[in-house]
């Protein structure tokens, strides 16, 4: 482990890094406790009382990130300013922490760090164990502080009651959907996972769901805390897509109506472009509907149905995020169409890769430099069980020959390369992938 004197304002980000990953005994270790302690040797702000800024917290299995950055980009074209937190990264640690849009500079999280380091550390009998999650998110919620923005956006990693981000009291909580994923973490119940995730919720405070079907456990949550909910399909409305022009009903925080038309559509889901107009309108009743078109116009997210060229990249890893994929692919023109997988071992591979096998007519699969990924060779050997064509297993876990191969077969015989099944899997071919292919 790195030692503290080693450790400064001045020490690189990456150096930094490898001290959060061998800091913690366990990668992920859900609870409070330790990361409210060191929050409160900071003096950040985590109650609405203390803040000058509004604070959103985002939950839920799918959508949430989805939901985040359709927010952000309204919130920026309102001209307010926005920190926005999320994970997992790409390439770069970076891309957690952005302000208005932009990721902060290495410097100005190393700094934060050593603020951080600094207080777990003192007194020092009295030290204090942080994950690299808890690490990051006070790194996020200390530059937010320091920056003044307007607003905190804040998405919720696992979970949501035992979140680190949920040491935030937020002034608004959105969940937008509960499915089964991290179940050695969660468990498989719903009704349960429905609890967790409804954790983030406050009393008094508004929440806004971003499903119609849900947990009787979330109603339930909110409703013990007495909070305003909020729901799609009954609360707010969004219409089907006509010519690429949809329309929003809901309320304002005073339950007057409002509404919204010819709104354009974006690569993202239409159902969390409604969720998120309704949670902006209760915080920001001054909301423009030219912000709101605006936003929704630049609104954009790695890895959710991207586009590079002829390659299709979306981070689909668990049943109802494929089930999802699938429906949108259903909607395009039919395509010869190839898929390039790599997937964690303890997903629900079977039921991840059941939607789009009618949509696949072959599958390139690659390894992942995770000691929790599936090799290629046994998630090639599942996907044969399943009666699918499997053209490779590439064994190496940079997945140089996996992409290659795809180029090759997509110039040769394809119309399209789908990637799917990991944060991991995307950021190997997005990094192979030539800006030619764009």
């Amino acid at each position: 482990m790195t030692s503290r004197l080693q450790l400064g304002a001045s020490t690189s980000l990456d150096i930094w890094l490898k001290h959060l990953e061998s800091l913690h005994s366990r990668e992920i270790d859900l609870g409070l406790d330790r990361v409210r302690a060191v929050a409160e040797r900071l003096k950040l702000p985590l109650t609405s009382e203390q803040r000058a800024n509004q604070a959103l917290v985002f939950s839920g299995t799918n959508g949430k990130g989805s939901t985040l950055a359709l927010t952000e980009s309204m919130a920026l074209a309102q001209g307010l300013s926005v920190g926005s937190y999320t994970s997992p990264h790409f390439f770069d640690f970076n891309e957690r922490i952005k302000i208005n849009g932009t990721p902060v500079s290495d410097e100005t999280i190393t700094a934060a760090f050593a603020r951080i380091e600094a207080a777990r550390l003192t007194p020092l009998e009295d030290a204090i164990s942080l994950s690299y999650f808890e690490f990051a998110t006070l790194a996020g919620l200390l530059i937010f502080q320091d920056a003044g923005v307007d607003l905190w956006l804040l998405e919720v990693g696992l979970g949501g009651r035992l979140d680190a981000v949920n040491i935030v009291d937020a002034d608004l909580a959105v969940l937008v959907t509960v499915a089964q994923d991290h179940a050695e973490y969660l468990g498989a119940d719903l009704e349960f996972i429905g609890h967790e995730k409804a954790g983030t919720f406050r009393q008094n405070r508004p929440v806004v769901l971003g499903s119609s079907k849900l947990p009787a456990s979330v109603e339930d949550y909110a409703q013990n805390l007495a909070c305003p909910i909020f729901q799609l399909d009954k609360t707010f409305q969004r219409s089907l897509p006509v010519d690429n022009l949809w329309s929003w009903q809901g309320l304002n925080k005073q339950n007057q109506p409002m509404h919204f038309n010819q709104l354009p559509t974006c690569s993202l889901p239409l159902d969390n472009a409604a969720t998120a107009i309704q949670a902006l309108i209760l915080l920001y009743p001054q909301l423009t509907e030219t912000a709101i078109k605006q936003g929704l116009a630049a609104a954009k997210l790695t890895g959710r149905m991207q586009g590079e060229g002829r390659w299709l990249l979306d981070v689909a890893h668990n049943p109802e995020a494929a089930s999802y994929l699938a429906a949108r692919l259903e909607e395009l023109p039919s395509k010869k169409r190839l898929g390039l997988v790599g997937m964690m071992a303890d997903k629900d591979i079977k039921a991840s890769l059941q939607p789009l096998l009618p949509l696949v007519d072959a599958w390139v699969v690659t390894s992942l430099p995770l000691p929790r990924a599936m090799p290629a060779k046994e998630l090639a050997s599942l996907l044969e069980s399943l009666g699918a064509k499997v053209v490779l297993a590439d064994p190496d876990t940079q997945g140089g020959l996996a992409f290659s191969t795809a180029k090759q077969l997509l110039d040769q015989a394809y119309d399209e390369v789908l990637v799917m099944g990991s944060f991991f899997t995307l950021a190997q071919v997005l990094r192979q992938l030539p800006k030619s292919e764009a």
